[in-house]
């Protein structure tokens, strides 16, 4: 076993907000405990990333890479973010280019262990040759992984038997667990379409495990009290040690410029009109573009309920527009904003009573953090599974849709919504929400987790050796 010292980690997320992010909090947590970090990406990205607390600045250092010329990207796109969704195929083409600057990078630097996404299945082979320790950071649940393949080999070689949508809306049958996390069979259709859209020459199955396979261990942002069966599940099905590293809680909001925080005072302003409780924050994340129908049924649900709601719609100039007269017919009472917004800022506010979610695990984290009931509205891959989970532990529930095309109707979303922000039946979705909150703002818990991944670093560096 090595003797403890000081560490140099090189970090390196997939270029999405959902998962730079994350990695970026975790970064700052090794940080604060002594370590070196090097954060790895695009300039672009760097420059939007949240600003490092004055006391982890000589910590954390960021490593700006180029991002390589791709056909078909535009230009300055340096994440998903920037992008319609058929065009990330080609953001991946990019970022796999970013491959030998990177492993430049890693030869010159030998850091001590490379922290990095399911995106860098080219990287393993490059961590082995310099003897450099790689962990495979998941930014969501171990549930997910374990839902996709039975091992990193299966996921590599397509040995998997489920060859139809059908076939993912029941639990896999490397699944002991008695669980309901399965597709719904327009999430399972959309998966197929998602798997075959392989113009990055690679699928993000193969991805996953390709870099599960090489990884010498895997970190998920989970927790023993949420999924320890999956946990160890993980574990058993990839023959690698599996450290939960918490939820990394949002600990406090990103006190940002001018712009900012005179963004928050409107917004605050809005807020403090209502009762507490009472209003529905709405948001699906930067990258979620609405079709026109699903828009105009949104809209015209929250207009049915009745109740008051803040709306942060980003992305629709091209794919949608707001049914006539809606903004005015809801004024008073509901808001859309449709530039960036302070989203934890809005959610610890006293009059927000329940979080329209699309289930990204970051919104459902913050959501439970400040002890809100959810409505979920997932759109893609793991969110589905995700909305199963914390279905079942009634913290609130998903608006129904059509198994066949996932549509809803404005029914479907005034119904949800009423029943779990003001209705007695829903009483039990908010009561779990205030109960849950106690682990999900519990720092306590959430630093030994940091504290037992790091040690781990310490210890166990340079493993493989290879």
């Amino acid at each position: 076993m090595a003797d403890a010292k000081q560490l140099h980690i090189a970090m390196f997320p997939w270029l999405a907000f959902g998962h730079m992010i994350p990695f970026f909090e975790l970064a700052k947590q090794i940080a604060q405990r002594g370590h070196k970090i090097s954060f790895i990406s695009t300039p672009r990205n760097i420059q939007r990333l949240p600003k490092v607390p004055p006391n982890l600045s000589s910590q954390m250092n960021f490593v700006s890479l180029t991002l390589p010329h791709q056909d078909n990207l535009p230009q300055h796109a340096e994440a998903t973010s920037d992008l319609p969704f058929h065009k990330i195929p080609y953001l991946k083409i990019a970022c796999d280019k970013l491959q030998d600057s990177l492993a430049e990078f890693l030869q010159k630097s030998k850091p001590d262990w490379i922290i990095h996404d399911f995106i860098a299945s080219w990287l393993p082979p490059i961590t082995a040759k310099l003897g450099i320790s790689s962990a495979f950071f998941s930014i969501t649940q171990a549930l997910s992984i374990c839902f996709f393949g039975s091992s990193s080999s299966a996921m590599i070689n397509g040995e998997d038997h489920r060859t139809k949508p059908e076939d993912f809306t029941v639990p896999p049958t490397w699944v002991p667990i008695k669980t309901n996390v399965a597709f719904r069979l327009h999430e399972a259709k959309k998966f197929f379409d998602h798997i075959e859209m392989n113009d990055s020459g690679v699928t993000d199955m193969v991805r996953l495990g390709l870099v599960i396979d090489g990884c010498d261990v895997i970190a998920v942002r989970s927790c023993i009290e949420i999924e320890s069966e999956w946990i160890n599940l993980l574990e058993e099905l990839h023959g690698k040690p599996v450290l939960p590293i918490g939820l990394l809680p949002p600990l406090a909001y990103d006190n940002g410029g001018a712009h900012e925080n005179n963004t928050w005072l409107t917004i605050n302003d809005w807020l403090g009109k209502h009762e507490p409780k009472t209003v529905i924050c709405v948001a699906f994340g930067s990258e979620l573009n609405l079709s026109q129908t699903e828009l105009i049924e949104l809209a015209l649900g929250l207009e049915l309920s009745g109740l008051p709601f803040f709306w942060v719609l980003r992305n629709q100039d091209d794919t949608g527009v707001l049914p006539y007269g809606f903004e005015k017919r809801v004024e008073g009472r509901g808001m859309v904003w449709t530039s960036w917004a302070p989203q934890l800022r809005i959610l610890a506010h006293e009059s927000v009573g329940a979080f329209l979610t699309h289930c990204g695990f970051s919104s459902i984290i913050e959501s439970l953090y400040y002890g809100h009931p959810l409505v979920m509205l997932p759109f893609s891959i793991d969110q589905g599974l995700i909305a199963r989970v914390f279905t079942k532990k009634k913290v609130g529930i998903e608006i129904n849709r059509n198994e066949e095309d996932g549509m809803y109707t404005r029914q479907s979303v005034s119904e949800a919504l009423k029943l779990v922000i003001v209705e007695e039946e829903g009483r039990i979705y908010r009561e779990k929400a205030k109960e849950l909150r106690i682990l999900f703002a519990n720092e306590q818990i959430h630093h030994q987790y940091i504290h037992k991944f790091v040690e781990f670093l310490q210890n166990h560096r340079q493993v493989s050796n290879r």
